[in-house]
């Protein structure tokens, strides 16, 4: 019974670790190679509060619960990286941005947690 409980865990855990489908992901290493790119928008959608406590310079600040309302603030256009603490919620926030039509949307796998900058 217990090899089910563990079989369970290491599934779920697989799973939160998979980006989402048909979104490509960078780590943060290659992200540094790209932050001067002005033809990229960077958007950041962790809390206020905790953008405030660190934040890329390059990313705007769109927390998770109200990117929906800013869409129209992005360009459909250019490429989107979008980054969290984790990359759950920036996983999340480029299923939203897909959904809405953008087609060129990557994540960074890690997120902040793993900035080094």
């Amino acid at each position: 019974m217990e090899w089910i409980f563990i079989v369970a865990i290491i599934g779920f855990i697989a799973w939160r670790m998979m980006g989402s489908k048909n979104v490509p992901s960078i780590n943060t290493q290659d992200l540094k190679n790209v932050l001067q790119d002005g033809s990229k928008q960077f958007i950041d959608v962790r809390t206020p509060a905790e953008y405030k406590g660190r934040h890329i310079k390059q990313f705007k600040n769109m927390p998770l619960n109200t990117l929906p309302n800013q869409l129209a603030k992005l360009d459909k256009e250019k490429e989107t990286i979008v980054i969290c603490q984790s990359g759950m919620r920036s996983s999340r926030a480029c299923q939203i941005l897909k959904q809405a039509g953008f087609t060129n949307v990557t994540n960074v796998r890690g997120g902040m947690s793993q900035w080094n900058g």
